[in-house]
């Protein structure tokens, strides 16, 4: 049955977000796991890039991202079970 999800999602594998450019709303997708729990989880606004550490980076760059951590950070920290967790991971 997992398998078949796995293929039906298209993901490589649990835990293993993928992007989704066809989606009306959501920008990616993964099907996580934990212990014996398997969800699908969509997240990320679509059309919206976050804004990933670089160097060299403007000041309103890392503004954005601390402001979507501090703002999220109750989400972020129920684990990989929550869309927060995957947005920060992925696209902050």
């Amino acid at each position: 049955m997992s398998q078949s999800l796995l293929d039906r999602i298209g993901v490589s594998g649990y835990n293993k977000p993928k992007r989704t450019p066809k989606h009306p709303k959501k920008s990616h997708v993964v099907v996580a796991k934990e212990g014996d729990r398997v969800e699908t989880i969509r997240f990320g606004q679509q059309g919206v890039s976050g804004s990933p550490a670089r160097g060299g980076e403007s000041e309103s760059a890392r503004k954005r991202r601390k402001s979507f951590k501090a703002r999220h950070a109750k989400n972020i920290a129920k684990g990989k079970m929550s869309a927060a967790y995957w947005a920060n991971k992925v696209k902050w």
